[in-house]
């Protein structure tokens, strides 16, 4: 079996526009990675056709959730040998801050973005996983960040990311042994929020997003924003956040319409008013 070490290096080209797709249906955005290699390996190109279809979902405003997902054996397999070779000082002077804004923009989205995980998830792909809201792992799931090895480290927001999510003992572990692990301790550490089935995957992932784009979006808006500045540490401005946003929905249609459906027993209608 081929390391994550020698995944890493295995070369990708094609053309960056068929290894994206996205679909909406049913108000939720399904973005998939799709390359026919089967390893969904990164470069530029492929980031800013990532940016470009984020840039999709952010004005398509009847969208409640996405879903972020990929069709073929592995989610991804991280940078691919080419963009690696390619990559010296100016490169990252030049192009690392638009790398870590497109890995940041879900956390910008105001609606929530799940993440399905399958086979190999290393290096770029975990930073992209880390910068989704909630992530569900089949079982057959690897992850690894082993950047360290090859001389420098996550770069694309992932030891931000991995020490917030994981605290700092589970992410230097990650992070200076270059060791992967296997979904199971991805769940036990809490890298994963879901473990499931390799075939129920994508229709779990689906489940979770239609019952999230089901809600008032309001509240699904600042529920995730509210989370997001309480993980900054500053316990005085959550709080006053807290405050703001209750003024905000508590004088919100969308509020009135749950209240009266869960107490009438049907099913709410929410406008986002």
């Amino acid at each position: 079996r081929l390391s994550c070490f020698d995944f890493l290096f295995c070369r990708g080209g094609g053309v960056m526009e068929d290894i994206i797709a996205l679909e909406f249906k049913d108000r939720i955005a399904f973005l998939t990675l799709c390359d026919t290699k089967g390893l969904n390996l990164e470069n530029l190109e492929m980031v800013k056709v990532l940016a470009e279809k984020q840039e999709e979902i952010d004005r398509n405003k009847e969208i409640r959730a996405v879903v972020v997902q990929s069709s073929v054996k592995n989610f991804s397999a991280g940078a691919a040998l080419t963009f690696l070779q390619d990559v010296n000082s100016r490169f990252i002077k030049d192009n690392l801050n638009f790398l870590q804004r497109a890995f940041s923009r879900f956390q910008e989205l105001p609606i929530p973005v799940i993440c399905a995980i399958n086979g190999i998830c290393y290096g770029g792909g975990l930073e992209l996983a880390l910068s989704c809201d909630i992530r569900i792992a089949s079982r057959d799931a690897k992850f690894s960040m082993p950047e360290v090895r090859f001389g420098f480290t996550a770069d694309q927001t992932g030891t931000t990311r991995l020490a917030k999510l994981l605290g700092i003992g589970n992410a230097k572990k990650m992070i200076l042994l270059c060791e992967e692990i296997d979904a199971e301790e991805a769940y036990r550490i809490g890298l994963v929020e879901y473990l499931v089935e390799k075939e129920e995957l994508h229709s779990f992932a689906e489940k979770l997003a239609k019952r999230v784009a089901s809600f008032p979006p309001s509240g699904v808006r600042f529920g995730k924003i509210g989370v997001n500045v309480a993980a900054e540490g500053n316990t005085y401005a959550s709080l006053m956040f807290e405050q703001a946003q209750s003024i905000y929905c508590f004088g919100t249609e969308d509020k009135e319409e749950a209240v009266k459906s869960f107490m009438e027993k049907r099913k709410g209608v929410f406008n986002d008013k």
